[in-house]
């Protein structure tokens, strides 16, 4: 264990490591919830993506532990799974059979690249404020989800949208209330796990409210629901629709792990002579698989958790504190009716509150420079106020450009750039005319 592992070359020990995978596992096992929630309603069976998600959780875990040995978690990104329901599903009116080939496609297209390091290179031309404002924007729409899965927005409130009146008769949207209160006192007192912990009090507070509803014949423990295996439709691949739907996948999950990735090795020092991320090509790599098994078992896109960096912080910096997550994933398994328990108004405060944690890269954002803060700005106020991820980056990469030429500062504008504006553009166009 010491020699694969590393432990003393990282000045660590294996009790660090199995606290650090413990800690990890608690800051985001809210993800076995907040995910079959989000899903099931795209149709799909509740108790099949709980299966899904713990199982590609915990292989994608694994291979992040054994082939790149960091200390990093993954499992089906927030974000990912909101595009997937809301906009790929309700929105364009796709089935989830769709979605879940472009996932596939994604994940087999990520494995090449990773192989071959074409990946990395790809990240590099994206602009830096482009993923900052992708990543701030889905933290956004996050939030919206939230707060209209709890019921405390809504749009008749005599305005386009507006603040419900919390009282008794609102019971859902009083106890998200309270249950964002407490996550917040928890995650600023820097408790260990402070969302888990907040969608189990909340869960628990919203019994005598009439939210949380237990049956008579209820367990907590089960077996595990069958997922849904294999369940593609490659019908519509050629389309346009499809290319859309499986870029944004392709390009969210990009930066959801690069930024990850950067974070827990610049907070936990995985770096190289040259402030390159340790292994960072078979770290890519591990997304990419978790990604395909996800889609093959039936569940949106994996990747890694920002919530990782809860576990460097109690000390983890070796892939055996994700091998103890990746196994606390595999148990969950036969704790399906607990989190099945769980109502909306109890995973509403996590949603919420990821949304904060997600806003953090607007503050290295340079504003000051219109040529970076517009296209910022407007990817970060498309995504919630036009309920679409896809819009957000589409309109975002348009108006790149359009912000670099009229600052005479073109050049600065990557290639790749110029190619998915045009896409972007050609696909308003075509929605226009047809």
């Amino acid at each position: 264990m010491e020699t694969f592992f590393k432990l003393k070359a990282r000045g660590t020990t294996v009790s660090r490591e199995i606290v650090a995978g413990v800690t990890t596992f608690l800051a985001m096992s809210y993800i076995l919830a907040v995910n079959p929630g989000i899903l099931s309603a795209s149709g799909m069976a509740w108790g099949s993506v709980f299966t899904a998600t713990a199982i590609s959780a915990a292989i994608a875990t694994l291979v992040m532990a054994f082939c790149a040995n960091l200390p990093v978690a993954l499992a089906p990104g927030l974000g990912l799974n909101a595009f997937f329901t809301y906009t790929v599903v309700l929105g364009m009116g796709c089935s989830w059979q769709f979605a879940l080939t472009a996932v596939l496609l994604e994940g087999i297209l990520f494995i090449i690249l990773s192989l071959v390091g074409i990946r990395e290179a790809i990240i590099k031309s994206i602009p830096v404020t482009m993923r900052k404002a992708v990543a701030v924007g889905i933290g956004l729409f996050i939030t919206l989800i939230g707060l209209a899965n709890a019921g405390i927005v809504g749009s008749d409130t005599g305005t386009l949208i507006g603040f419900e009146n919390l009282n008794l008769n609102h019971s859902t949207a009083l106890v998200a209330v309270i249950g964002l209160i407490i996550t917040i006192v928890l995650f600023i007192l820097k408790v260990p796990g402070a969302i888990l912990i907040g969608i189990a009090l909340t869960t628990i507070i919203g019994i005598p409210f009439g939210v949380t509803t237990v049956g008579k014949d209820w367990q907590p423990f089960s077996l595990p629901s069958a997922p849904l295996l294999f369940k593609f439709d490659f019908s519509n691949i050629l389309s346009l629709k499809f290319f859309i739907v499986f870029f944004t996948f392709l390009f969210t999950d990009m930066f959801d792990t690069i930024g990850t990735l950067m974070g827990v090795a610049e907070q936990a020092d995985l770096k190289d002579k040259k402030g390159n991320i340790i292994n960072a090509k078979e770290a890519l790599l591990a997304d990419a698989v978790g990604t395909v098994v996800g889609a093959c078992l039936g569940t949106s896109t994996v990747t890694s958790f920002v919530e990782s960096t809860s576990g460097v912080a109690a000390g983890g910096r070796t892939g055996l504190s994700s091998v103890v997550t990746a196994l606390l994933f595999l148990l969950a398994l036969f704790l399906s009716p607990l989190f099945a328990l769980v109502p909306a108004a109890a995973t509403a405060p996590a949603l919420i509150f990821v949304g904060y944690l997600m806003m953090k890269s607007i503050t290295t954002i340079r504003f000051s420079d219109p040529t970076e803060g517009i296209p910022a700005f407007i990817t970060i106020m498309t995504m919630p106020f036009s309920y679409s991820i896809a819009k957000g980056i589409s309109w975002g990469i348009i108006a790149y450009v359009i912000c670099k030429l009229a600052g005479k500062k073109a050049k600065e504008v990557p290639a790749v750039t110029w190619v998915l504006a045009l896409i972007f553009i050609a696909d308003i166009i075509f929605e226009a005319v047809k």
